[in-house]
Order: structure tokens, then sequence, then C-alpha cells
């Protein structure tokens, strides 16, 4: 029992290993305050991760998340209209898929996509680049979503979700909720083993929106990555309603709770989804080891002056 009164069960010690690439998924720009609660208006580019995952017993790759696209037919009407030029969003300098070939993985290998969550700068078709892979999300997902922007004309610039995925009717994408089996780990109480021998689990991360999920990845060494949410604000809109990027607001602060007790007492390292800061500093070798070299380059000479990956 932690001090927060929160059961922590121990971490499985003699599980497989993962290894973890993180890549590039390109950047946009946002609003600090509304990102960190009681941070100023100005802006910072944002960059999205995409990582790559082996289970090392197994041989299967999966993606968790793939960030952004360079290509416009990739987002819904309402992205393109509301969120890319609002955000000067771009895509990777490489795309995803080289990226992958550099670190020789073709596309075809990849056999899942895991989405933290459905929001555009996440999620995407994968037909194209992973022909072979199944889409997965959290439970809650679909309901929310559904039946996403191809139901209407009306809904095409109106709604955020995309149909591809939602719309029972006219989806063209393979893809599924996780279903379990969930177990307590560490500090939360549904987790799923992915791979089925400890290397990867997938564990529901109520808050930022419904469906919503981290990972821990076991790494060599014993060490274990903690992949998930960014910190969250809340702010007024011009009519006069309260909006924050979370959500259900308690929800997320009990999923950040949950997370820091992992990494202060079960010896997680995190690496919250948008973070630079580890790149930046590069002293947690644990988490450096997934970058690349032209990925430890860029730490130093584009991501301190916020430009682009």
């Amino acid at each position: 029992m932690s001090d927060s009164g929160t059961e922590l069960l121990p971490l499985p010690v003699d599980a497989s290993c993962v290894e973890l690439h993180c890549l590039d998924g390109g950047s946009f720009i946002a609003a600090a305050s509304k990102i960190h609660a009681g941070a100023s208006d100005d802006t910072f580019r944002m960059y999205n991760w995409a990582f790559c995952i082996k289970d090392i017993q197994t041989g299967r790759q999966v993606m968790w998340d793939l960030g952004l696209s360079g290509r416009t037919e990739n987002y819904t009407p309402w992205v393109q209209k509301y969120m890319l030029l609002q955000t000067e969003a771009v895509g990777p300098r490489i795309s995803i898929c080289e990226q992958l070939a550099k670190r020789n993985v073709r596309g075809n290998e990849i056999d899942s996509v895991l989405f933290s969550h459905a929001h555009w700068d996440h999620c995407r078709p994968i037909d194209t680049e992973f022909p072979a892979a199944c889409a997965f999300f959290g439970p809650g997902t679909a309901e929310h979503c559904s039946p996403g922007h191809l139901a209407s004309e009306d809904a095409e610039e109106t709604v955020e979700w995309d149909g591809r995925y939602f719309d029972s009717m006219r989806k063209t994408q393979n893809w599924k909720e996780f279903s379990g089996p969930w177990v307590r780990f560490g500090a939360f109480e549904k987790a799923m083993d992915f791979f089925g021998n400890g290397s990867f689990w997938i564990i529901q991360a109520p808050g930022h929106m419904p469906g919503n999920l981290c990972a821990v990845a076991h790494v060599r060494d014993n060490q274990r990555i903690f992949d998930g949410l960014e910190q969250f604000a809340v702010w007024e809109t011009p009519d006069g309603c309260s909006a924050s990027l979370q959500a259900d607001i308690p929800g997320a602060k009990d999923t950040i709770r949950r997370i820091r007790l992992m990494e202060k007492e079960l010896g997680c390292h995190v690496a919250f989804a948008h973070d630079t800061e580890w790149m930046k500093k590069g002293l947690n070798q644990t988490l450096m080891v997934m970058l690349d070299s032209d990925m430890k380059r860029a730490t130093k000479e584009r991501l301190p002056f916020q430009d682009v990956v």
C-alpha cells in the first residue's frame, strides 16, 4: 500500500522484453495555456511521437500511435478546416514508414497499430501504410466517436471523429476495441498483457477522452517505460463555458497520480505524450536508448529551437 492509499502490486520480474523505438510523428503549434494549468498564452511547437515495439520472444512488431501525416486526405474535413491551418500542423520530415525502414522494419510486418486515443494528432487510417495490421482502441471509444464524419453531408465539417473507423456502414479500416482480460497492474485497476508474456501492458487511463490508454513496456535490464497522458489545463470559451483537453478532469488527475506512483514507487521511467524534456536533457539512458542517431541529433539541433524535427 502506498502513502496515497492506493494498493501497489509489484511488477513481474520474469517477464519477457521488448525493443522500443521512438519515431518522429510531426508537430504543431499549441498554446501553453491550453496544456498546463496557470501557464501563459505563449505558443510553442508541440511534438508528436510514435513508437515501434518489437516483442523479443515472439518477434511480433506493433505501433503505438502514428502522430501526424503529411497527407491532408488522412484527416477528416473537420480537422482540415479547424485544426491543420490553425495549428500549423506538419508531418515528420521522414515518413513513419521510411523511419521504420531505417530500422529494417517494413510496413507489412506491423501486425497491430495501438492507438492511445482517437484524437487527430495520434490516430489516422492505417490501410495504406500498414496493410496487414489491425488497429486497436480502448474500451468506450466506439460509443463516444460513432458514427463519425461520413454519416451525413452536414457531419463532414462538424464532426471530428473519423467515420472510416467509427461508421459501421461505411468504415474502411480494420479495427477492434481491446476486450481484455483486464487485471490489476502496479497502481492501475485495468491492464492487459498484450503479448501474453509480460513484456508490454495496455492500461486503461481515464480522463483525456473515453477509451484513453497508456502502456508499460518492459525493456532490457528490468526497466519499464511508461507512455500516456499529457498534463492539462482548464479555460473559459468566448461563450462563457468551461473547456479542457481532458474530458474527465477528476479521472485525468487520478490517472496522473497513479502514473507518478508507478514512477516513484515501482521505478518506471515516464515518457508523457508530446513531452520533449527528457530528450533535451538526455540524462535518462533508459529512455534515450529509444532514439536513433538522427533523433538524438534533433534533440540538440532542432528541439531546443522549436524547429520541425
